[in-house]
């Protein structure tokens, strides 16, 4: 399949029209340029907050309860667009309002066929427990796009190893990443996790980013990252992990991802992480023994050692 992943200019639309206007152009571009799979990066629904009054958009608490009249809006966009262009369109995300006064960062996934899904954030960074008013998502879900298996790992969610695994051994083979990161270091952690994430799983990985400055906005005001699809690093793939990679003012990163050359890989892999995930399970590796280091020369070692 062709995967697409988005570097997103993030902007100041005046009203839901325009921002309306603004996916319709940017996923057109994507299917222009061949993508069966759009990926959109994390926070993308708090860029409608700057359609608010200074006051509100200024204060994340106040911005996400006035987002939600507009969750309605924001799901038949992206499903017409999605039917409209032929396109899975994975939305960003949405923080959406549980009832209880706190908000679940959730990642829409829409089918050309009209079907949608979604995969909540599990996991919280410290901006998001520090604002006391986001929880986490509580289920783990993989999902069939274009004849292969998907998950999702919200940002945050791709630097931890064992919830990626148990979607990969629930057979996806491609792994989408909406991010949004405000320092070189917060990129950094999420593409070296994405990069961990394939090499562990032998999967593709597709990450978006946010990009620019929204100074209005306490959630999206510096963004930093490129975009990328990535692979393991072993033979017939490249070297870095990087299949194609945004750069300067460019949009989209777009690769095909061919999922029965990847599978055949694991028979002349270099290494093959996923086949020896197992190894980590044996008994002498569930917990480590302080040994000492003495000083006397000539210490028996085991054979073998």
């Amino acid at each position: 399949m062709k995967v697409a992943a988005c570097k997103y200019l993030v902007g100041e639309p005046r009203d839901f029209d325009a921002f309306a206007e603004k996916q319709a152009a940017l996923l057109g571009e994507a299917k222009a340029g061949g993508a069966q799979v759009a990926v959109l990066p994390e926070y993308l629904a708090l860029e409608l907050a700057a359609m608010f009054d200074a006051v509100t958009r200024a204060d994340l608490h106040a911005s996400l309860a006035a987002l939600q009249p507009l969750r309605a809006a924001w799901l038949a966009l992206y499903a017409r667009l999605a039917r409209d262009l032929g396109l899975w369109i994975n939305a960003g995300s949405f923080l959406l309002a549980t009832g209880d006064g706190r908000y679940r960062n959730r990642s829409d996934l829409f089918a050309p066929d009209g079907g949608h899904a979604w995969q909540d954030k599990l996991q919280l960074t410290g901006f998001e427990r520090q604002a006391r008013v986001i929880a986490p998502g509580e289920a783990l879900k993989v999902f069939e796009v274009c004849g292969a298996r998907a998950g999702v790992a919200v940002c945050y969610d791709s630097e931890f190893p064992l919830p990626v695994r148990a979607q990969r051994e629930a057979g996806a083979r491609l792994l989408l990443v909406p991010s949004c990161t405000d320092t070189e270091a917060g990129a950094t952690r999420v593409r070296v996790g994405c990069l961990a994430r394939a090499l562990e799983n032998r999967m593709f990985v597709a990450q978006a980013v946010t990009a620019g400055e929204a100074p209005w906005s306490p959630a999206l005001d510096v963004n930093t990252g490129e975009a990328a699809l990535l692979a393991p690093m072993d033979v017939g793939l490249p070297a870095d992990g990087v299949l194609a990679q945004t750069r300067g003012d460019a949009a989209w990163a777009i690769a095909e991802l061919d999922l029965a050359a990847l599978e055949a890989s694991a028979a002349r892999a270099q290494v093959a992480n996923d086949r020896d995930w197992t190894g980590q399970a044996m008994p002498a590796l569930q917990r480590a023994r302080l040994e000492r280091v003495d000083g006397h020369a000539g210490a028996a070692e085991p054979r073998g050692a």
